[in-house]
This record gives C-alpha cells, sequence and structure tokens, in this order.
C-alpha cells in the first residue's frame, strides 16, 4: 500500500510540475521561433557559417539543409569515435569497430541513442562531451525546428517560405536547450550525479571480484539526455546507475525533463496558431494515453505472478530496489512513450503485458506527448486524419485551422503513417528469417521475437531503449538497425515539411456552421480513437505473436 501511494505521490507531483511549465515555457518556445530580432552571439554565428537570417527558405530548400547538417553530424561523430584512442581524454579505451561506430553516429544523429555498446568501456570522456552530448542538443533542436515548420504551414497563407533552418536551429539551442541544461545540470550535481574528468577507479565488490567504474562529466550528458529525449547512458546500466541517477529525487527530476518540453509544445502550437484552445485539445489526447500507459504498466508489473515473484511480494527482477515498482513503471511508460529510451529498469524483464505496453507505446508513434518536436507533428498528422474522417462522416471537404485538406495533403498524411510500420515490420520479418539473426535472440518462443520486435520499433521510432535479451552487436544488426534509425528518422521529417509546405501555399478559409470544432471534448474522442484504430491495430497481428501470446500462455 505504502509503495502504491508514493507512486501515486510521484506522478501527482510530476503533473502538477509539468502544469506550471506549460503556460511560461510554451510562449518562451512560440516566441523564439517567431521573434524577427536575433541575439547578439546569434548574429555572430550566422556570419561566421555565412548564414542570410532574415531569408526565408522553401520546404525543398529547408530539407536539403536538414539532410546536410545531418550528414555532416553523422561523420563528424564517426571520425571523433573512430580516432577516439588518439584523442585527449581517451582513458585508453581503443577503437570502436567500424559498423558499431557507423551504427552510433547513425544512432545519436537521429535523436535515437540505441546503444550496442558500454558506454563507460567504449567511451572516452571527450568523445561523450564533443560527440555525443553535442548531438543530444542538436538532434533535439533538429526535430522541435521541423515542427515549427508544420505549424507555420497553418499560420502562413500564400507563400513557399515555410522559415529558415538555420535561424531555428541556433535559437533552439542557444535560447531553449542551453539554458534549461545549465540549470537543471546544476540541481542533479547538487543532488549527487556525478561531474568530472576522473579516470577508471579499481574497486572490489562485495564478491570479491575486481571491477574498474570511471568517472566522468556526467551530469551534464544526462540533464540534455533527459531533456532532449534523447536517452543515451553515459553507463551502461543508464538511469540505473547511481552515478547517472542517484536517489528517488532524482529520479523524478529525469522523467520530468524527459517530459517537459513535449508537453510544453502544444502550448506554443496553440499561441502560434492564436488559439489556444487548440493546444489544450491536443495537450489533453497526450495526457490520456500517457496516464493510461503508466498506470496499466504499473498495474501489470503490481500483480507478480509467478512464483519467485510473489515469494518475493513484487516483480522486482531487472528494477533498481532503490526505486521500486511504481517509479520503475511510470519511467518506463514516459521514456516509451517519448523518444528517450532512457531507463531505470530493464524492459526484458518486465510482466508480458507490461512489457508489451512498451513496445506499444512505441507504435503509437512516441505521440504522447513524444519527442521534442516529433511528438507534436506525429501528433497534428493524426489530427489531420482525423478531421479527414469526420470529412468523409459528414460528406464534405475537411478543414484543420482553415486549411482545406485535399487529395495532396492526404497523400503526405498517409505516407507518413505509413512509413514507420513498413520499416518495423519488414526489419522484423528479414531477422526472424534468417537463421544467424534467429541465433543472436537469447530467449525463444514468443518473448525472443518481442524482443526483435522491440529492437525495430525502437529503431524506426528513434527511441532507443531494447529489450535486452538479444545480441545486436554485430555487422548485420548494426547496418539493418541503422538504416531504419536513419528513414524512421528522415522520411517522416519529408512529408512533414512537404506538408508544410502545401498548407502555407494555400489560402486560409472561413469557419462555417459545418465546420468541425478541434478544440472540444468531441475532437479529443475522435483523435484518440483514431490514433487507437489506424496506427495501433496496424500492429496488432505483431502483438499477437509476441508479448500477448506470450501473456496468455
Amino acid at each position: 500500500m505504502s509503495s502504491t501511494l508514493a507512486g501515486w505521490l510521484q506522478a501527482v507531483a510530476l503533473v502538477g510540475a509539468l502544469a506550471l511549465c506549460y503556460r511560461p515555457l510554451g510562449d518562451h518556445i512560440a516566441k523564439l521561433l517567431t521573434s524577427a530580432s536575433h541575439l547578439r552571439v546569434e548574429r555572430g554565428l550566422y556570419k561566421v557559417v555565412g548564414v542570410d537570417a532574415d531569408a526565408d527558405q522553401r520546404w525543398p530548400v529547408y530539407l536539403r539543409s536538414v539532410l546536410a547538417f545531418s550528414a555532416v553530424s553523422v561523420l563528424f561523430l564517426y571520425g571523433l569515435i573512430r580516432l577516439q584512442n588518439h584523442l585527449l581524454l581517451g582513458l585508453g579505451v581503443p577503437e570502436m569497430p567500424a559498423h558499431q561506430a557507423w551504427n552510433t553516429a547513425i544512432s545519436f544523429t537521429t535523436n535515437t541513442n540505441w546503444q550496442s555498446y558500454s558506454g563507460e568501456a567504449a567511451m572516452g570522456h571527450l568523445v561523450q562531451m564533443a560527440g555525443l552530448a553535442v548531438q543530444n542538443f542538436v538532434s533535439a533542436a533538429v526535430g522541435i525546428a521541423v515542427v515549427a515548420t508544420l505549424i507555420r504551414g497553418f499560420t502562413r497563407n500564400r507563400t513557399d517560405r515555410v522559415g529558415n533552418f538555420w535561424v531555428d536551429l541556433t535559437r533552439i539551442v542557444l535560447r531553449l536547450l542551453l539554458p534549461l541544461s545549465i540549470v537543471f545540470a546544476l540541481v542533479l550535481v547538487a543532488s549527487g550525479t556525478i561531474q568530472n574528468f576522473h579516470g577508471f577507479h579499481e574497486l572490489t565488490t562485495l564478491a570479491g571480484d575486481p571491477q574498474s567504474i570511471p568517472g566522468g562529466p556526467v551530469a551534464s550528458q544526462e540533464v540534455i539526455k533527459e531533456l532532449g529525449t534523447n536517452g543515451g547512458g553515459f553507463y551502461n546500466a543508464n538511469s540505473a546507475h547511481p552515478f547517472e541517477n542517484p536517489n528517488g529525487f532524482t529520479n523524478l527530476l529525469e522523467i520530468f525533463l524527459l517530459l517537459l518540453i513535449p508537453f510544453a509544445l502544444p502550448r506554443a502550437f496553440g499561441k502560434m496558431v492564436g488559439d489556444h484552445r487548440q493546444g489544450y485539445a491536443i495537450v489533453a489526447v497526450m495526457g490520456l494515453f500517457w496516464v493510461a500507459s503508466a498506470a496499466l504498466i504499473t498495474f501489470f508489473e503490481a500483480q507478480h505472478a509467478g512464483t519467485a515473484a510473489q515469494a518475493a511480494g513484487a516483480a522486482m527482477e531487472g528494477k533498481e530496489q532503490r526505486f521500486g515498482i511504481a517509479a520503475s513503471s511510470l519511467f518506463a511508460a514516459s521514456t516509451t512513450l517519448t523518444s528517450t529510451g532512457a531507463v531505470n529498469s530493464f524492459h526484458d524483464s518486465y510482466s508480458p503485458f507490461g512489457g508489451g505496453l512498451t513496445i506499444f507505446n512505441m507504435m503509437l508513434g512516441e505521440i504522447a506527448p513524444g519527442g521534442t518536436g516529433s511528438g507534436l507533428y506525429g501528433m497534428l498528422i493524426l489530427a489531420i486524419v482525423a478531421v479527414f474522417v469526420a470529412g468523409l462522416m459528414v460528406g464534405r471537404t475537411p478543414e484543420y485551422l482553415g486549411k482545406k485538406l485535399g487529395g495532396r495533403e492526404m497523400k503526405f498524411a498517409s505516407l507518413y503513417i505509413l512509413t514507420t510500420p513498413t520499416i518495423v515490420l519488414v526489419g522484423t520479418g528479414i531477422a526472424m528469417g534468417l537463421p544467424g539473426e534467429r541465433a543472436g535472440m537469447l530467449n525463444s518462443g514468443a518473448h525472443g521475437f518481442s524482443e526483435v520486435l522491440y529492437a525495430f520499433t525502437s529503431a524506426a521510432n528513434n527511441n532507443g531503449s531494447a529489450f535486452g535479451g538479444i545480441t545486436v552487436n554485430t555487422d548485420w544488426y548494426d547496418t539493418a538497425l541503422g538504416l531504419a534509425m536513419v528513414f524512421g528518422r528522415f522520411l517522416p521529417m519529408v512529408f512533414v515539411l512537404a506538408l508544410a509546405g502545401a498548407l502555407a501555399r494555400q489560402q486560409p478559409v472561413p469557419a462555417t456552421p459545418g465546420t468541425l470544432p478541434t478544440h472540444k471534448p468531441l475532437f479529443v474522442g475522435l483523435l484518440s480513437g483514431v490514433i487507437l484504430i489506424v496506427v495501433g491495430l496496424t500492429y496488432f497481428p505483431a502483438l499477437a505473436l509476441g508479448p500477448i501470446a506470450e501473456g496468455l500462455h
């Protein structure tokens, strides 16, 4: 009972903190995305790189900027990882194999942060700081920049311009991510998270075995790992490691950080389109799915079916004693409903239905509230589909925020929705069809299938967490999952930017008595139903072969 009560109190405190930040942070994001003025440091950066800060881009140019910046980021990070044994603060760590370095570079550039390595054993301090932490900032900023173009598509008329990528990227990093990271990194340090440049310390475990544990600049990376919904841990144990997540307060703070910006973005959306009610409707849908997921995972994990779990009084396998069922389940729901991938417990050890829900959260597209930027543009795409479905019901051309949704717009929305399931299901099918890759499963049957399904779902949705009972550090898995990350990140962005350009070119149409109100509870219910039916049921056959079959066994 005390554990249950503590879980409820943590959830209530978390909701209260997010509610307090919703308006001021959302308004700040809207202001930085719409301001015509530039800070002095920003003007200096634009001058150095040769950017005309006052020139807007057409959506194809914006897309090329995103892709070019990301390609350079991959190459830079790949080179840094491969050369780390020759760099300062390398700690004597050897260079990473080529296929694994490529996978890691792709992973952090796409905001996935999938790790097929142990962070403390494979990365020196310089690579952690100058490579991984930098990508945590800029990959998060890219997601917010892309959703900004979609919002501008609704607010602009008769134009082919959707913004300036370089301006958006710079402002998001300097005015949003960096200030918040400095403040909360100090809070983490004060709460026990380490921050130093120490090398390896040789320790003796309680079992009498030697163990090498490095120090490092952990707090500065931990804060942007959560704030930018990245998820890559400084240590292999991620947020279950006491150097990253020392106590119950830091655990709750990390959950708060990974939800903070995604839950504030609907406020920025409402302010930019001139109707805060639209933001409230979107955040209501996000909140409903988040609460339902956290409650259900906690419920399934609290059942502790099985002899060992019943003897222990809880399903504590794979969970930290410091956090228990409630805090672990709350973290699991939040990290898989965003594109974070950080973990404070071992999802592979969850009950079949509890672990199945973590997979299902990602399959929904991580929209409740989703990753920084990617969650909101995914939700807006589904809102467009919901409006289109409602239009079909009453036999009129659908409209959303004054823009008609014709064939062109719906093609982009449909392609967006079909992209990720295609990557997930095709990738999983190929892996299960290859004997060598099936051999990488440490479990057989339904749970082994769930491990493979989780891997491709996580990669394609740019989450980064995993069911750990699978060997993925192979040439094939590093390549296949790397491709899933690339296509899962950038193909949806292509369709979002194309949709933004199509909407921006339109002349707005006035609302009429037949226009569907998209700010009322009826629309919240319609959008929730579309999410479950259009997206959720796409994966039902795959889920039936994995976690559902295991749970019913």
